[in-house]
């Protein structure tokens, strides 16, 4: 079985998505996790590397591509993955079982960022605003796709939660259900 966590920066589906693959002992693969891994690489910041991005497609479509070869073998192979990013639910299409949606207001994700990663307000809201203004636009360049358009989300995603005043621990309850009744049925 393939699950997919999606939303905007900020939402809890790395988070999420850990929990649950810990939670039923499932792998999985973060793009934001790997985008962030080639920043460092690159010596850049995210920012940076966003806007490098730009110039260069290959990136967004390498990362893809692993993704559908990680969950192709996995449902060869009878195993089971969670992925977290703004595209698998998309890139996936039937490889994907499961898709869960979270979303959450801009303010409250900016808050929960800068916390994590010890930055100002100021900065974190700058260079999640720039950095997500670049991927919107190199995934309708590349897949003509607006992961903002609320009817594409609907048909997309089996299961939508607002995290922005839900405790993760609920959340995680919530979609530790889901899971278990997909997985089941």
């Amino acid at each position: 079985m393939n699950i997919v966590f999606s939303g905007l920066h900020g939402t809890g589906k790395s988070t999420i998505a850990k929990l649950v693959a810990d939670a039923f002992k499932f792998k999985s693969y973060s793009t934001g996790m790997a985008f962030r891994s080639l920043a460092e690489e690159n010596n850049m910041s995210l920012e940076e590397f966003s806007e490098f991005a730009e110039g260069n497609l290959d990136i967004d479509k390498q990362l893809d591509e692993k993704i559908k070869r990680i969950a192709k073998n996995a449902r060869e192979n009878g195993q089971n993955y969670v992925f977290d990013g703004q595209l698998p639910a998309y890139i996936l299409q039937d490889l994907s079982d499961f898709n869960i949606y979270l979303k959450c207001e801009t303010q409250t994700r900016i808050k929960r960022m800068s916390k994590r990663d010890d930055q100002s307000l100021e900065d974190k809201k700058r260079e999640t605003l720039v950095r997500e203004k670049s991927e919107q636009e190199r995934f309708e360049t590349l897949y003509d796709i607006n992961v903002l358009d609320p009817k594409s989300i609907m048909e997309t995603f089996h299961l939508i939660l607002d995290t922005t005043e839900t405790d993760i621990s609920e959340v995680f309850e919530i979609c530790k259900v889901a899971v278990e009744a997909a997985f089941e049925g």
